[in-house]
């Protein structure tokens, strides 16, 4: 690390500490008492270094910060730049995520999981997720072809219209999820957004979808755009429904909820349609951990709908 970032973030004056202790009041709260994330984070850059059997010293010089400013890291006083954090994760060749906490590093068998998963590719793990599923007992990734059959995808790919078709066409109940969530919530989703935030919305998404899972052995249930969003919601999606992505292009997409007179949030940006581009790159990945996908762009209303029936009835072994 070059000396001049090292100057921005310790001072001109800084020196290795003669004592364990450091000084000063970095990285202390208004109340003068150390901030409780720099406390732990400390904690877990010791522990680290006790369990690589490394001094303090040495991890410095390894890390190529001054053994002052790994002092009062390990304190909890030092404002801690994400770059000298950075440096430390070399220096105890561990993850970032295991120097600030995270859930899947906090006990040798989540550590030793995650090695084992380290640099798998996306087959291998859907299946490891499916297994998970399975022996936990909250259901594989369409382990066993389910009858209820949920259509993903952005706003405007065909879910409302296409569901309905589907769900007179088989004699199941349709269930448009966000009407669901609006009688939960006893408002629309644009106030439960702007009354009670983004967390409330996706408690509600949550609630709505298992409340369908529990109440329709057979359905067809049109999904919000961004419930691929939650990995809790989408993991039971994924092991309770057939999943079905349907694809639109953008154009399609914009064409679509202009005509609809619904505006929010893409069509009402002067960048919609990079908006909208870039919600579908973000949200891919996910979407195409769907059973099956249909592009809705590719041909008129009828006979998409034609090519979902097919699909969907040959699933579930129906005869088409």
């Amino acid at each position: 690390m070059s000396s001049t970032i090292l100057q921005e973030i310790q001072g001109p004056d800084s020196q290795p500490l003669p004592t364990d202790r450091p000084g000063g009041d970095a990285g202390l709260d208004r109340d003068g008492e150390k901030n409780p994330f720099l406390v732990a984070l400390g904690e877990r850059v010791r522990s680290l270094r006790a369990r690589r059997g490394m001094t303090r010293k040495s991890v410095a010089l390894a890390a190529d910060v001054s053994e002052r400013h790994l002092a009062n890291l390990e304190y909890g006083v030092g404002n801690a730049s994400i770059l000298v954090l950075l440096q430390v994760t070399k220096a105890l060749h561990c993850s970032l995520a295991e120097l600030i906490g995270d859930v899947t590093t906090s006990s040798p068998e989540w550590l030793l999981i995650r090695e084992l998963l380290e640099h798998r590719d996306e087959a291998t793990l859907r299946r490891v997720r499916a297994a998970i599923g399975e022996m936990l007992g909250t259901g594989g990734d369409n382990a066993q072809r389910s009858a209820r059959v949920a259509l993903i995808g952005l706003r405007g790919a065909g879910k409302s219209t296409l569901g309905q078709l589907l769900a007179d066409d088989l004699g199941y109940p349709f269930v448009e999820l966000s009407r669901e969530i609006e009688k939960f919530a006893g408002c629309s989703i644009s106030e439960i957004q702007a009354l009670y935030g983004a967390n409330a919305y996706r408690r509600y998404e949550r609630r709505a979808l298992e409340e369908a899972i529990q109440i329709y052995p057979e359905a067809v249930i049109a999904t919000p755009g961004g419930l691929v969003s939650d990995p809790a919601t989408f993991n039971q999606l994924l092991a309770h429904c057939t999943t079905v992505w349907l694809q639109a292009s953008p154009e399609d997409h914009m064409r679509r909820v202009v005509a609809q007179g619904d505006l929010r949030p893409m069509a009402a940006s002067r960048e919609a349609m990079e908006d909208l581009k870039g919600i579908l790159a973000g949200r891919a990945a996910f979407y195409s951990k769907a059973e099956f996908q249909l592009d809705t762009s590719a041909s008129p209303l009828d006979e998409t709908f034609a090519s979902l029936r097919t699909l969907v009835r040959r699933a579930l072994s129906l005869p088409h």
